[in-house]
């Protein structure tokens, strides 16, 4: 099927059969300011969700070289249980404008209800300029895997023990 005779729903995703194996459910709800702008999967196979800035459509965000800004989604969702959202950088605007999503991968939990932010920072030398439906970042759905805690008074010995950061090549 070629992108132009695929199908898509009303919020625009691609169809897939994925969400039927995995049962994981993202419901958007549009915030005022984030109506009449879209969010999707870019192509059939991709992971992520093209995130895009909800600004008002006269206004720019400038974020200057080492600068950050949070940046509105538009939206609000609603996750299966035993789901979460990853926020992350779209690699383009990195490689093109040094832009990069500060606290990456950010998490939103599957019982947050507030609108998706998206914290960006500037690691280029120019001034980036964020306008109204710019995609600016990607939201991948993932399961969670939640541990049980054990709390102990000490730890079964390994031969790499407390080494870190770059200890093993």
């Amino acid at each position: 099927m070629t992108d132009k005779a695929r199908k898509t729903d009303k919020a625009g995703n691609c169809e897939t059969s994925n969400y039927k194996a995995n049962g994981c459910k993202a419901k958007i709800c549009w915030l005022e300011h984030g109506k009449g702008l879209k969010i999707r999967y870019q192509s059939k196979m991709a992971a992520g969700i093209d995130l895009v800035a909800a600004i008002e459509p006269d206004k720019t965000i400038i974020i200057d070289p080492g600068g950050r800004e949070l940046i509105p989604g538009g939206f609000a969702m609603e996750l299966t249980r035993g789901f979460e959202a990853q926020i992350r950088p779209r690699s383009g605007l990195a490689l093109k404008y040094g832009i990069s999503v500060l606290n990456s991968p950010g998490t939103i939990d599957a019982d947050y209800r507030g609108e998706i932010k998206i914290l960006l920072i500037n690691m280029g030398k120019e001034r980036f300029h964020v306008k109204r439906g710019m995609r600016i970042a990607q939201m991948v759905i993932a399961p969670v895997s939640r541990a049980k805690l054990v709390f102990a008074d000490y730890l079964e010995d390994t031969t790499r023990g407390s080494s870190g950061f770059g200890s093993t090549g």
